[in-house]
């Protein structure tokens, strides 16, 4: 998770995650390119004294014409490529339905027949030691490591985003409509996350939490939810 004065991104926990964090060091490597490029010609025009040839040159502008072009294609073809990779769903191990209300989320295990529960930030005062405060939750998202999870999004009320950075995933949840998105978590771990569209007086107030464990743990996990 985030900690105070980091700079970057958090560890990525997720193949998608994983290519955006490498297509943002590769923008900002471009990004670099051309800041250098450009403060060298600043400097070297305040320095030196340009000649006419220098000025009315057709080479100079058909290269800063043709130079931003190939930037852009550059930018484009990994941008892309990561758009559709987001939008690509196939065959998920696991569908969750996570429903959005002032102020928690609601979840429904839509493979079982019957798993769902209501998801409560922890208040600071029933906090335990070493938890963290805002983050915390009462019941947590648990799921398989290594497997392709499918999100349906919703919400009940007003607009809410589930966003959880590390996975790289963040789909809004909007009254009366479905939006899914998909993810892969590589690791297990815990991982925070928190609504990311102002919904109310209470917006801070509802964080999520997705626990990654192997198969046999969630199985047995979700055993015993079933028969609670």
């Amino acid at each position: 998770m985030a900690n105070h004065s980091q700079l970057g991104f958090q560890d990525a926990s997720s193949p998608i995650m994983e290519e955006l964090v490498e297509f943002h060091d590769h923008a900002l490597i471009v990004a670099l390119a051309i800041c250098s490029l450009v403060l060298y010609l600043l400097a070297h025009m305040l320095t030196e004294k340009l000649s006419s040839n220098a000025v009315d040159a057709q080479e100079v502008e058909l290269i800063w014409t043709i130079l931003p072009a190939i930037v852009l294609v550059l930018l484009a073809l990994p941008s892309l490529q990561i758009l559709y990779m987001m939008d690509e769903i196939d065959e998920p191990d696991l569908t969750l339905k996570a429903i959005g209300h002032q102020w928690y989320w609601s979840y429904e295990y839509t493979d079982f027949k019957d798993l769902s529960f209501d998801s409560y930030m922890v208040p600071t005062t029933d906090l335990p030691n070493g938890h963290f405060r805002l983050l915390e939750v009462d019941h947590r998202v648990v799921i398989p490591m290594e497997s392709p999870i499918r999100v349906i999004i919703t919400a009940g009320d007003v607009l809410h985003s589930w966003a959880v950075p590390t996975l790289g995933v963040k789909t809004d949840a909007i009254p009366g409509r479905l939006n899914q998105t998909s993810f892969i978590a590589t690791r297990p771990g815990i991982f925070y996350g928190q609504c990311s569209e102002i919904c109310g007086a209470n917006h801070s107030y509802m964080p999520i939490v997705v626990e990654s464990t192997p198969l046999p743990y969630f199985e047995a996990w979700s055993s015993l939810l079933s028969s609670s």
